[in-house]
């Protein structure tokens, strides 16, 4: 219920309000007095110490900054030929400001116009600035010290620039152009060893290869020039030196790669006129899927030579007119240009995984004798096959047809390349040693190659547990159902035919300053013993008689003793008839000094047969290297002029022949184990998938 009663007020007391009235008077009194204080203070000071505090404070101030690239290391050749280097360009730059000041000076003493002659001296010399360009520039942003007029020019063009501007016709004309320093990457050689030694990309971002494993290496640091005022007001620079990259120096010798290179494209070439001359209404074939050579020093583990094709320009590695045209590749998505790029882009010898085939048939034999399995006594005796327990079908050697083999030794089974004896020999050397000594030569596990990108075969060997199965290990001893890599297969191989010796494989041997001084020398280092010099021996002399008597008579060069092994591997899924063919081999046998490993993915012969179960294929190209590559490094022939025609007659005959029939132990009606040959969902691990400037 609402009150009656009314409210009383409060009435303010008057003199409370007076007494704050004036306590803030008071206070605003004061606040005035102390900023009248403030400004007198500020007033003296500037009128007696004004120039020196602001000398001060223009000293503190940076006034310029210029950085000075660093050059980024060269990649050099084992004898110091140039494969990477950082050449210098220039960047055009206008400075408004100067040239505007420059003009006004001119005009104010009558002389001729300043700008007229900078723009014509400019458009003169570099013809791809228009003089419009300028102009606009300089009326636009009159005030501004820096427009880039052009990008990387070359050298001798900014030098022809800096001889006209100081002739007679310029002298004293020409302002407000001056030249900004950088450097671009370069590869004289353009696709050789292009997927060795990599490309780098703006920024001096190594992007695959030597030049991503190295690229902290090859980088320097980039130095800077301040400018400063000092204490008087003048202007002073401090200029800190750019600090170039180191260089790297190869194992790989040009020559051997170029021969390497030159053979793999010859036989290409040569197959796929062939192929294609033969199939006139069929399209194009070209000469194999990938070919790869690897060529390495089996006493160090250097790497001489790493050669494939497809293959790229270096210089524009984006390119793909040398194996598409101009409409194949408008007609490609990003994804689907990105897919091909990486593909020519991988080095074949480390990221691809294959079945290795016969190749891998030494290493059993070499496994046997050293632990006291085998003797090298042994016979065998080769009907065709053998039937595998728990395996329903008979796995076939390349003689079934002819009734096999017969009696074989060691000797005769390396040289025939013949399954039914390997199989038998596993069977004595076990599941549990077989699993020991793959490892010990390497499968299974990354060689350490000094490149980003190497693919692991971890996976893809079977089990110690696994080849207790019998048809695993029967599969397994002549080199099917497990996957390698050419880096895996030729580093163990070299063991094999060095006195036993698993060195790491290497492609840098040194590392050098800008100035030449060894900064660094990469020694060879041994991982471990794998077999015996004995063993070695015994290994060696069976692999002569593999290329003087054997399946590998093609590979044979005259005048010089060569040893080695065939491998044909038909890959996944069997009976498609699509073959990886190989040929490993070594020379001098007394004294290896080389190991030629060469494998062709699907010979461009067409898939109908057997027509690319040929290791010949690959010998063809191990013979080309060999050739070219013994003399070269000094390798003397033992043949006189008539021996060695006399030689190629019948090197040319083991060849025809070797052509006309599958030449190798490839396995029948076994099964599919582990991945595909020649996996080409490996890619390399450097995460980089920048432009290329």
């Amino acid at each position: 219920m609402p009150s009656n009663k009314k409210r009383r007020r409060i009435k303010p007391n008057k003199k409370i309000l007076k007494r704050m009235q004036r306590k803030l008077w008071l206070v605003f009194g004061v606040v005035c007095i102390l900023f009248v204080v403030l400004i007198g203070r500020i007033m003296y000071i500037q009128y007696t110490s004004g120039d020196k505090y602001e000398k001060i404070v223009l000293a503190q101030q940076k006034y310029d900054s210029t950085i000075i690239p660093f050059q980024r290391g060269n990649i050099v050749d084992t004898r110091g030929t140039v494969l990477a280097t950082s050449v210098d360009v220039y960047n055009v730059i206008l400075d408004s400001k100067v040239l505007n000041e420059n003009e006004k000076k001119a005009k104010d003493k009558n002389k001729d116009s300043c700008i007229t002659a900078t723009v014509n001296l400019v458009a003169e010399c570099f013809p791809e600035i228009d003089k419009e360009k300028i102009r606009t520039q300089l009326e636009k942003h009159p005030k501004s010290a820096y427009f880039v007029l052009a990008k990387k020019v070359p050298y001798e063009e900014m030098a022809a620039f800096e001889e006209k501007k100081a002739s007679k016709e310029y002298k004293g004309k020409v302002f407000g152009i001056w030249f900004e320093k950088e450097y671009v990457r370069q590869y004289p050689y353009g696709t050789l060893a292009a997927a060795t030694i990599g490309y780098a990309s703006s920024g001096n971002v190594g992007v695959i290869g030597l030049e991503n494993k190295y690229s902290n290496v090859l980088n320097g640091i980039n130095g800077r020039t301040y400018g400063y005022l000092n204490s008087d007001s003048n202007l002073e620079q401090t200029t800190i030196d750019a600090t170039n990259g180191n260089n790297i120096v190869l194992s790989l010798d040009v020559n051997i790669q170029t021969i390497a290179e030159n053979a793999i494209k010859e036989w290409n070439e040569k197959t796929m006129a062939q192929y294609n001359a033969d199939h006139p209404d069929e399209p194009e074939y070209q000469g194999s899927l990938h070919t790869a050579a690897l060529v390495m020093n089996p006493n160090t583990g250097e790497i001489l030579a790493m050669a494939q094709y497809p293959s790229f320009d270096l210089n524009n590695p984006r390119d793909l007119s040398a194996y598409y045209t101009e409409e194949q590749i408008s007609q490609m998505s990003t994804d689907e240009k990105m897919d091909k790029l990486n593909k020519i882009w991988q080095n074949f010898p480390i990221t691809y995984t294959y079945e290795p085939g016969s190749t891998f048939k030494p290493f059993t034999v070499a496994m046997g004798l050293e632990t006291g399995a085998l003797t090298g006594n042994e016979t065998y005796f080769c009907d065709g096959g053998e039937m595998i327990s728990g395996y329903p079908k008979l796995v076939k050697c390349v003689a079934h047809n002819k009734g096999g083999h017969g009696t074989q030794t060691i000797a005769d089974a390396l040289s025939n390349s013949c399954n039914d004896a390997l199989m038998q020999m596993v069977r004595v050397i076990g599941p549990d040693i077989f699993s020991d000594y793959q490892s010990i030569f390497g499968f299974g596990q990354k060689t350490g190659i000094d490149l980003t990108g190497e693919a692991s075969t971890a996976g893809l060997i079977y089990s110690k547990e696994d080849l207790h199965s019998a048809i695993n290990l029967a599969t397994n001893s002549f080199g099917q159902n497990f996957n390698t890599t050419m880096i895996q297969l030729g580093t163990g191989f070299c063991s094999l035919v060095n006195g036993g010796n698993l060195y790491e494989p290497h492609l840098v041997k040194k590392i050098t300053d800008s100035n030449g001084n060894t900064v660094s020398e990469i020694e060879p280092t041994l991982l471990k013993k794998t077999v015996s010099k004995e063993v070695s021996d015994m290994l060696k002399e069976y692999l002569h008689f593999v290329v003087s008597d054997g399946t590998g008579k093609t590979a044979g060069v005259n005048g010089y003793t060569i040893g080695g092994k065939t491998g044909t591997a038909e890959k996944l899924p069997r009976g498609n008839h699509k073959y990886l063919v190989s040929f490993i081999g070594f020379a001098p046998v007394d004294n290896p000094q080389l190991v030629v490993y060469v494998i062709v993915d699907e010979p461009g012969v067409g898939a109908e047969g057997n027509n690319q179960a040929h290791s010949s294929f690959a010998q063809e190209i191990v013979h080309n290297i060999f050739e070219q590559a013994l003399p070269y490094m000094g390798v003397e022939s033992s043949l006189t002029e008539e021996e060695e025609a006399a030689a190629a007659n019948a090197l040319t005959e083991a060849a025809q022949q070797s052509e006309s029939e599958p030449d190798e132990g490839v396995a029948e009606d076994t099964p599919e184990g582990g991945e595909s040959t020649a996996d080409p969902s490996v890619t390399p691990d450097n995460g980089n998938e920048e432009e290329h400037n």
